[in-house]
């Protein structure tokens, strides 16, 4: 009886709650009227919101550009000053009305108190956290207060660094910059590392309400969340556990949940739940037959569902919640093998060669990256051929329109949680607050296909174990390593970790990048690497040839940006040298990085004959040492199983490893990327005496087709040719071709002749390769003619080059940079037509005048 009554009351209840519920939760972003001031001071001044401090004081003003020539050093005041952002906004009456009224916070940088009508409703402490508060009881139909005073976070962590009797390593933390001298605090607050400086990025500590801001209103229930478990997943069938999070502000009968597939409308899964008051797992399963599966670039389609997750009492809808999924089945597979032990990522079954780069933030102003750039950067990803980013454990979790395009274009990500080459006191409070952040950011990312991996960080295990830290704080003093050791072992083999098994169950967690095993050991036959001997020591290119490793997580050349850029930051002629002050202060690898490049550049070519020659130079031996390596690395396939370049963006304008400058220009290496990463390499070397030619296939399938070997003289005259028809396997590195160097060469010298490699496939597509047997300084590169002609196009022109003999790295510009070429710094055979299609809003007058056509022997003192 007691339970009839109770089941009773319930449905009473409910009755009475329909009445007052109205359908789907009110989501209102509060972004105009925003003003900011200096705390200490009295002049308020609009504000931009998201946004941060540096911006709005430049919008107003107040600051001059960091960017250009030395005005970083000027704003480095900024960050000692707290700095309170102010509105009032008015909410309807139908988001009044309803029961729940949240202020929803995506995104606080980083230390902020926030007063709602003169109450402080938070302390948020954690740039990467989201945060919810409660303001039904606080908030008014018209004229509510919005106050967010942001501390300095220099001032906030300066005392936890002077109560330490030691430091916490933090090698990239440009202290000094800052005016704070040794005082590295960056491990201290939960926020984008790279703000404090690194050895490619300014040190600019931003504040600001970087993320929007949003009233959300909602009777009896919302959505909170909903996890997508894939299970089984195969061609034939998906098995997917959906847990919903589902928010009550009291009990509920009888509420329907179903899953609906938006594209065909089926109902994939239904049920009816009570739900109670507080936080409800409501779980759903069901099956998809013959699912289309999620495919990363040059595998396949990367195709998404649409799934509609409803929550409706008596066929009326209290919330909903739309997400894109694709299907698939992704893990890092780390087995013994007949080499060691593999380091590879499985999807759907297919091992799968690993093409990209590691990624940065595109702007040390986060807010700028507008959704047109971030559309730019994945597609630049995508047309050089890569199917992996690496986002990079220094700048931030992305924004969720960053995964949204990895989901569409087939890039899948290997997401670092937000630590870099430092130590953390990662105890206590500290260590609860990134329990929370990975919490967050797992359960916000871990429903998009591209999410191939978690990894707790990047070097900080190397640089414990490899570098010295561990040797140098046990000298001082033991007792303070066994504390570091203990924070660090908690941080990400317990707490990390831990995270990701609860939250996202069937993804795969690594400690650290590079990773073997615990005891930090660099071993090329287990765990991924981080190689840097070549750039580091100034040694040859062609050492890039001789590394090994299961799979290459970073590896990196230097380069400047090209001449039209560098005339953006360093516009005066005092400017113009690679050692000026503005030059420097845009080189933030140091003495040492210009040295390693003028030493490399000068061996591998010879002298520039001028300053731009030397940009344009740079670009060139980047290019060439990252196409080299990736070469090797793909020759290497089945043994190694990655190359993921350092870096693919810049987040201001600098000298970089980048491939693509802070503009988006392509680099003469992403245009090298794109070749080195297609479907099939053909790829020439130089063993010994013979000359081997390997053929690299992505595809799931054999291939067929013809090979085509010509050693040629500079000015184009064949001194012996081979063709050959040939089969290749699928998915594998395959030795097509070796014969003996003399042979090849019928008494021609080394420096005069190029070996030219094409394969052409059965369905006439064509992969191209050339090669030198010396090195380029050796190369007795002739006096090139090349002409042109042009022709109005779509959006810009088609010119069509042609040369009477070889021409090293063709490059071709105009004035600004608002121009793409669609190839660019390419080799040029003896008189053979290669049409080259810009896109430029120049007029043909203007066009045909800026025109501008040089190879690598142009540039040569």
């Amino acid at each position: 009886m007691k339970r009839i009554t109770t089941i009773l009351l319930m449905i009473m209840s409910t009755i009475l709650i329909l009445n007052n519920l109205q359908a789907s939760p009110i989501l209102t972003e509060i972004k105009s009227e925003w003003k900011f001031k200096q705390a200490r001071l009295n002049n308020w001044y609009p504000a931009t919101v998201p946004g941060v401090v540096h911006t709005d004081l430049m919008d107003n003003g107040i600051l001059e550009d960091p960017f250009f020539r030395l005005n970083e050093r000027g704003a480095q005041w900024v960050d000692k000053e707290d700095w309170i952002y102010e509105t009032t906004f008015h909410i309807d009456d139908e988001t009044f009305r309803k029961e729940n009224i949240d202020l929803y916070f995506k995104g606080l940088d980083t230390y902020a108190d926030v007063y709602l009508n003169e109450t402080k409703i938070l302390e948020a402490n954690n740039m990467f956290r989201e945060w919810r508060v409660d303001v039904k009881n606080i908030i008014h139909p018209k004229d509510n207060k919005l106050k967010i005073y942001f501390h300095s976070p220099i001032k906030v962590d300066m005392p936890k660094w002077e109560a330490l009797p030691f430091q916490y390593e933090a090698i990239n933390d440009q202290s000094e910059n800052g005016g704070l001298f040794d005082r590295r605090l960056s491990v201290f607050a939960r926020k984008a590392g790279y703000h404090y400086g690194w050895d490619w990025g300014p040190r600019l500590v931003t504040s600001g309400i970087w993320r929007p801001v949003f009233v959300e209103a909602w009777d009896g229930l919302r959505i909170d969340n909903v996890h997508y478990i894939q299970k089984n997943v195969s061609a034939k069938n998906a098995d997917i556990e959906t847990v919903l999070e589902i928010v009550g502000d009291k009990d509920i009968a009888s509420a329907k949940v179903e899953i609906t597939d938006e594209q065909s409308g089926k109902v994939l899964s239904s049920e009816v739940v009570n739900i109670q008051k507080g936080i409800n797992k409501v779980k759903l399963n069901f099956t998809m037959k013959n699912p289309e599966l999620w495919w990363s670039n040059g595998l396949g389609k990367p195709h998404l569902y649409t799934f509609n997750v409803k929550v409706s009492i008596d066929n009326r809808t209290i919330d909903n919640k739309s997400e894109k999924i694709g299907i698939r089945s992704v893990m890092l597979v780390r087995q013994p093998d007949k080499f060691g032990k593999s380091f590879y990522f499985e999807l759907n079954g297919v091992p799968v060669f690993s093409k990209g780069a590691n990624y940065i933030p595109c702007d040390i102003f986060l807010p700028r990256v507008t959704k047109d750039i971030y559309q730019k950067t994945i597609l630049d990803a995508v047309d050089a051929n890569m199917n992996m980013l690496r986002v990079w454990g220094g700048g931030i979790y992305e924004d969720d329109y960053f995964y949204e395009l990895c989901d569409e274009y087939g890039i899948m990500v290997w997401q670092d949680f937000m630590f870099a080459c430092s130590l953390y006191p990662a105890e206590g409070e500290l260590l609860e607050n990134i329990r929370q952040e990975a919490i967050d950011n797992v359960k916000r990312l871990r429903n998009h296909p591209s999410i191939a991996i978690w990894c707790g960080n990047n070097e900080c295990l190397d640089a414990w174990k490899i570098w010295g830290w561990e040797r140098n704080y046990t000298a001082k003093d033991p007792k303070i390593a066994e504390t570091i050791w203990k924070q660090f072992y908690d941080q990400y083999f317990v707490v990390l970790p831990d995270v990701v098994k609860e939250y996202d169950p069937m993804s795969s967690y690594t400690p650290s990048s590079p990773f073997t095993d615990i005891d930090g050991r660099r071993d090329k036959t287990d765990g991924d690497m981080h190689y840097w001997d070549t750039w580091q020591k100034g040694l040859p290119i062609s050492t890039y040839n001789d590394e090994k490793s299961r799979y290459f997580s970073e590896y990196g050349f230097q380069s400047f940006p090209e001449w039209a850029t560098v005339k953006l930051y360093a516009p005066e002629e005092k400017d113009w040298n690679i050692t000026s002050e503005v030059m420097m202060s845009h080189q933030r690898g140091g003495a040492h990085a210009n040295q390693t490049i003028e030493k490399c550049l000068i061996n591998e070519y010879g002298q520039p004959k001028d300053f731009q020659s030397f940009l344009y130079m740079s670009q060139v031996l980047q290019g060439d040492a990252m196409k080299i390596a990736m070469e090797a690395h793909r020759r290497d396939m089945g043994y190694c199983m990655g190359s993921l370049f350092w870096q693919h963006n810049d987040c201001w304008p600098v000298a970089s490893w980048a491939s693509r400058d802070y503009y988006g220009r392509w680099k003469a290496q992403h245009y090298f990327t794109r070749e080195a990463f297609k479907d099939i390499l053909v790829s020439p070397i130089l063993k010994d005496d013979n000359l081997d030619i390997y053929i690299v296939s992505d595809r799931l399938k054999n291939t067929k087709g013809k090979l085509h070997i010509s050693v040629m003289t500079l000015d184009g005259r064949v001194i012996s040719e081979e063709i050959k028809s040939i089969n290749i396997p699928a998915n594998a590195s395959t030795k097509v071709y070796s014969e003996t160097i003399v042979k090849l060469m019928k008494g021609k010298a080394k420096n005069e002749i190029v070996v030219v490699a094409d394969f052409i496939d059965d369905n006439n597509k064509q992969y191209s390769n050339n090669y030198f047997l010396l090195n380029q300084k050796e190369i007795n590169l002739p006096e090139a003619n090349i002409t042109y002609k042009i022709q109005a196009i779509d959006n810009g022109y088609e010119i069509t080059l042609n040369s009477d003999k070889f021409a090293r790295a063709v490059y071709l510009s105009v004035d600004g940079i608002d121009n793409f070429f669609e190839d660019n710094y390419f080799d040029l055979l003896p008189n053979k037509e290669k049409p080259i299609s810009v896109k430029t809003e120049l007029s043909m007058e203007d066009f045909k005048n800026q025109i501008k056509v040089i190879s690598l022997k142009d540039c040569l003192h």
